[in-house]
């Protein structure tokens, strides 16, 4: 029987799971903000790692027929978006559940309560057909992960075209209902949910248009009939490979612990490592050369100095304050009005970097306001906002010793574009042209990761001695 190996990375905004194999490759990765409960967080994120792995087990398996018949990579691309899919129609019903009780409580009257309800079904009609076709046909689990987010935007969508008396009770009872439906493990049963993954897709391959738009691709008419032509001639036979992969038993050998909350995780003390040395760990697996590690997570943000074996010789942290982390970028999104994912692309627009006196959380919105006020472009304060979070991480990697080769980039802000864009450049002012700067598809994983590394080493080892007591704030 194969072994895997898990590691969680619980942090402040999302929590992280990672599985790998005896030969340290990851075979499954899942992730969720779930965070009013951390054992429950855990739980979802390592289900959700558990789902990957069987996709990638039987991506391995059709490994000579993807390279053979390049339809079948886009069959089972498709089938993943299919089966989270499956999952968001769940949970979706999950939060309508939430959101009938919420408003049985909020609203006594029944005549308003039914008004209410009224405008909630028809929010959900309009936007539910739209979320089916971004799975089904744009690959939407890939570019956001989380049902809030999903959800969240398209509910606001059809709440502002509603009238403005409106917006106060449907905004009320959201935000009563949806902590509860995302905080809720669901544990769904992935061979019923594949098989409704397969007729779905089924049908999709059935509707499919047998002439191109204007505007695609002059490949796309013989990709299509391709697609069309084949799929019921290959289902069946990948139907039995998915009930051999969904009756699958995943040993988890032994697991590993980490992260912001990594004290509330279920795990034995012994099971438990600090982030710094998973972050470090994890970054050293994927680039075996790297010395320096910057990790900005949504709480804290680590400067961290390795040696050739990936472990820790120096870090600094600053963990008393969420400026210029993930927190701080979600309290300025929700001041724009704009959801976590838009901000990098706009401040990617940005003509100049406005000067942003601080970057503490507490003061953020008044300072955007008065910028607002005063006539900056809305792209150029957030031009010079990511700009003084690099500032702030440049002073910690100073402190923890300077940039050597190479540096490597972890975190969920690494996904940022406009955060890539300062940290490059202040590197190279900073460090000299010739620095490699790593930066990966996994990058918010590498915690959980260097979690999953040491639980199949089995090995113990601490932050330096020196560095306990010097872990800093900057203010």
């Amino acid at each position: 029987m194969s072994k895997y190996y898990l590691g969680v990375d619980l942090g402040s905004t999302t929590s992280k799971a990672v599985i790998i194999n005896e030969q340290d490759e990851i075979i499954g990765r899942g992730i969720t903000n779930t965070r009013a409960n951390y054992a429950v967080a855990a739980d979802i994120a390592r289900d959700e790692a558990i789902y990957n792995a069987r996709f990638s087990v039987l991506k391995k398996k059709l490994e000579a027929e993807m390279k053979a018949k390049p339809e079948y990579h886009k069959y089972i691309t498709d089938l993943e978006s299919v089966f989270q899919y499956e999952q968001f129609k769940v949970r979706l019903d999950k939060l309508g559940e939430e959101l009938l009780k919420t408003c049985y409580t909020f609203f006594k009257e029944e005549k308003r309560r039914e008004e209410i309800l009224n405008h909630l079904r028809n929010i959900r009609k309009a936007f539910k057909p739209k979320i089916k076709h971004e799975y089904l046909f744009k690959n939407l689990g890939a570019k956001n992960q989380f049902f809030r987010d999903i959800v969240s935007e398209r509910y606001n969508e059809e709440v502002n075209k509603l009238d403005l008396s409106l917006f106060e009770p449907l905004m009320t009872v959201w935000d009563k209902s949806i902590s509860p439906a995302e905080n809720e493990r669901v544990q769904f049963d992935f061979e019923e949910l594949i098989h409704k993954a397969m007729d779905e897709l089924k049908d999709k391959y059935k509707n499919l248009p047998d002439t191109a738009a204007e505007d695609t691709s002059v490949n796309f008419d013989a990709e299509i009939n391709l697609l069309k032509g084949k799929f019921d001639h290959v289902s069946e036979s990948l139907r039995e490979h998915i009930d051999e992969i969904a009756a699958i038993e995943f040993n988890i050998e032994n697991m590993t612990g980490t992260g912001y909350g990594r004290a509330l995780l279920p795990f034995p003390q012994e099971c438990i490592r600090s982030e710094i040395l998973c972050h470090a760990f994890g970054a050293h697996a994927v680039f075996p050369e790297t010395r320096t590690v910057l990790d900005i997570g949504g709480q804290d943000t680590k400067a961290i100095q390795v040696d050739k074996y990936g472990l820790v010789t120096s870090f600094q942290m600053n963990d008393r304050c969420a400026a210029g982390c993930g927190r701080y970028l979600g309290y300025i999104a929700d001041e724009m009005s704009i959801s976590l994912n838009e901000l990098g692309p706009m401040a990617m627009q940005a003509e100049k970097e406005v000067t942003i006196c601080s970057t503490c959380t507490v003061f953020a919105g008044a300072e955007l306001r008065e910028l607002t006020n005063l006539g900056e472009k809305r792209a150029d304060i957030l031009g010079g906002l990511h700009k003084a979070i690099i500032m702030r991480a440049m002073s910690l990697i100073a402190r923890s010793g300077g940039v050597f080769n190479e540096f490597t980039f972890t975190g969920g802000v690494a996904r940022n574009q406009a955060v890539i864009k300062y940290l490059t450049q202040l590197v190279k002012e900073n460090y000299g042209d010739n620095i490699r700067i790593n930066i990966h598809t996994d990058s918010i994983f590498m915690g959980a990761l260097g979690g999953a590394m040491f639980a199949r080493r089995n090995i113990l080892t601490n932050l330096p001695d020196e560095k306990k007591s010097k872990e800093i704030t900057i203010e």
